[in-house]
């Protein structure tokens, strides 16, 4: 299905314009095919950029403030250097013109030349007198490569409930598992999905995809048991009562088919965590907690104060009263010394889940995990949440993201995620940017960037319009990078990109210059420039983690059944019919397993029985996985049990659980942490990894 043209092509003075501030002209959906942007498009886009192109006058007025700004330019608001090489910018300065570079580190200096790493303020004064002052990003040229290659586990924590947990897996089943994992099973790492802070409100969103908040965690993930002000509560009959109706839950989910209910646990975690806040901290947790407050700073302050307000007014800060949604007014100053109190719990609350964060960490590093916990960064965060209240200067007003009409979504996609603006952000010097990953690495082994195409250029689709009527905008990628390698390094981090889909040339290449790891998946690796067939492992890239599905792809064991053809056929999904769906899904399977027996792979349990073929086909799967260069290889965590259901089913809401099922064996029965410890068949499959493909 082709998309239609556009109604209202620009003028050439508007696609000048809109090129100047790097909004895109056109896309191309396929290489052979490029369609052309709207006026309409542009000129929304340009007005969220600021810019002023509602009439041809206005576009010519603006056209020549561009250009003269540029002439008269000396340096961009944010200039990136690499360690070792100057930066680019400065080569363009006139000679005779004197630097003087304050650095992060308190010292002044001359020269650019032997900077070290971090955020330095650059001031030029050219012969003429003119001076321009810049923020002067300096990073190690590349990420270090890993040093050997690691395997470990990919699992959605929600999903993963113990015999301890409330409904729901929390912080606690996180430190057990990486604990486990790395000492009897040798793992190097366990990825998570997003743990970022959720919009409050019955019902919450499930998806981890769409947070309030990036830049501080969700308290719905603490393990209550674990915070040492449990023990000294004044009411030890009242929480007694909550971990019993807890136990409920829990049970509820794991023996009555019952779906995670987020809701639910949370009501009562917010219950018991009001009883241990009653509780004062002792000198020593008083002090950890006050040295918290003091690093986290304004963005803690705005996180709490949008929560507690949230709490009076309701979850989207568009309808508070007018005052309140300035986080910098009067009212909100006045709203804010009338919530003190609430306030001060909502910033424990943080600081709580941050040491949880942290001690699963530990706990990943102790048993011997060169890398630890893999975080997951989301794409963008809620209109009506914490961080698009509190940074607004930041965030385009009334454009979200998403994606342009392709060839499996004729549509496009709008995800309802507000789109930052690269304008603002080179002028804080990347600030946002910064804090937001300084923040995640502080408890994470590596970082995983959802959608990490979205440092180079991101779809905004204006507010009220369909996605087809949307545009690109470019970032400034090199600071993009420099940002996210200063930071990585500094934290000793691994970076690994989400990179799969339509990808724009250059940027693999980009990333992998810089010691950015890829995500390669076993479904989609085929010789897409050649015959089309799967790709031999030798073919495969190194710098990438390698795995056999995601959270939003059929399980292995569904895979290769083709029973995700059938879920899609119940629930209406298909554009096909569905013997044509199924044939394509058998042949796509069938070439993978031929492969695998060519390659000698398929080999295993034995037994003769369907279940045992299965567990065969999925052990010959991640051999093949282990035979690839990749320096990263990862399990699903559910494969490891033979579960047949996706974690997210796209495309789907209300007629899929998306978000919402635990862990399950292959006949559809929840698996406790406990149960996965003791299974012999993901043991089975973790000694594969351990062969090294074999």
């Amino acid at each position: 299905m082709t998309a239609p043209r556009p109604a209202d092509p620009p003028s050439e003075d508007l696609s000048r314009l809109a090129a100047l501030h790097g909004v895109a002209t056109s896309y191309s959906p396929s290489p052979d095919r490029t369609v052309a942007t709207s006026g309409t498009a542009l000129t929304l886009t340009l007005a969220a950029l600021g810019v002023d192109a509602s009439t041809p006058g206005a576009v010519r007025a603006a056209l020549a403030a561009r250009e003269r700004e540029r002439g008269e330019r000396l340096l961009p608001p944010t200039v990136v250097g690499w360690s070792g090489s100057p930066p680019a910018a400065l080569a363009a300065l006139p000679e005779g013109t004197r630097l003087r570079i304050d650095t992060e580190q308190g010292e002044s200096r001359a020269s650019a030349d032997g900077l070290p790493p971090g955020v330095h303020r650059l001031t030029a004064a050219i012969p003429d007198g003119r001076t321009a002052t810049a923020h002067l990003i300096v990073a190690p040229p590349r990420l270090p490569t890993p040093t050997g290659r690691s395997r470990g586990l990919l699992v959605q924590l929600y999903s993963l409930l113990s015999r301890r947990s409330w409904g729901m897996g929390d912080l606690g089943d996180l430190a057990e598992l990486a604990g486990w994992a790395g000492r009897s099973l040798g793992a190097g790492f366990v990825q998570v999905n997003p743990l970022h802070a959720a919009v409050p409100g019955a019902p919450t969103d499930p998806s981890p995809y769409r947070p309030s908040s990036r830049r501080f965690p969700d308290p719905v993930h603490l393990r209550i048991e674990d915070v040492p002000e449990a023990a000294y509560v004044k009411d030890p009959e009242r929480l007694r009562a909550l971990r019993e109706r807890s136990g409920r839950l829990r049970e509820a989910v794991l023996h009555q088919g019952a779906l995670i209910d987020r809701d639910a646990v949370w009501e009562l975690k917010r219950e018991a965590l009001e009883l241990l806040g009653e509780v004062p901290l002792g000198p020593g947790r008083r002090a950890a907690y006050c040295d918290f407050l003091a690093e986290q700073g304004q963005a803690l302050e705005d996180h709490a104060t949008w929560c507690a307000l949230a709490e009076v007014h309701g979850s989207d800060w568009h309808r508070w009263p007018t005052g309140l949604r300035d986080p910098r007014s009067a009212e909100t100053v006045q709203a804010r010394n009338g919530l003190m109190d609430r306030i001060d719990f909502w910033s424990r609350l943080a600081w709580l889940t941050d040491t949880q964060l942290t001690a699963a960490q530990r706990a990943g590093r102790e048993a011997g995990m060169p890398v630890g916990i893999v975080h997951d960064l989301a794409v963008g965060v809620h209109p009506g949440g914490a961080d698009a209240w509190a940074q607004q200067e930041y965030f385009a007003a009334g454009m979200s993201v998403g994606a342009p009409p392709d060839a499996f979504n004729a549509r496009g996609q709008d995800w309802g995620l507000p789109p930052w603006r690269p304008d603002r952000l080179a002028e804080s010097g990347y600030a946002p940017f910064r804090e937001l990953l300084r923040a995640l690495f502080r408890y994470a082994g590596a970082l995983r960037i959802d959608h990490v195409m979205g440092l180079f250029r991101l779809w905004w689709v204006p507010q009220g319009h369909p996605p087809t009527e949307g545009t690109y905008v470019r970032y400034d990628a090199e600071a993009m990078l420099a940002v996210l390698v200063l930071e990585a390094s500094r934290a000793g981090a691994l970076v690994i990109g989400e990179d799969l889909g339509t990808v724009e040339p250059g940027v693999r290449e980009a990333l992998r210059e810089r010691g950015v790891l890829g995500t390669s998946v076993l479904w989609f690796e085929r010789d897409w420039e050649g015959d089309g067939r799967p790709l031999l492992p030798d073919r495969w890239r190194a710098d990438c983690l390698a795995t056999a599905t995601t959270h939003d792809l059929p399980s292995t064991a569904a895979r290769l059944t083709c029973e995700h053809v059938e879920l899609r056929d119940s629930l209406g999904l298909l554009t096909r019919p569905l013997e044509e769906e199924r044939a394509e899904a058998a042949a796509d399977a069938g070439e993978w397993l031929s492969l695998l027996s060519r390659l000698g792979l398929l080999h295993g349990t034995g037994g003769g029985s369907d279940t045992s073929s299965e567990e065969a086909e999925i052990q010959a799967v991640h051999r093949f996985l282990m035979r690839t260069p990749a320096r990263m290889v990862g399990v699903w965590l559910p494969d490891g049990v033979g579960d047949r259901r996706p974690q997210n089913l796209p495309g789907t809401w209300d007629q899929y659980p998306n978000w919402r099922l635990p862990i399950a064996d292959a006949q559809g029965r929840p698996v406790t942490l406990e149960d996965l410890a003791a299974s012999p068949r993901l043991h089975a499959l973790m000694e594969v990894l351990g062969d090294g493909g074999a």
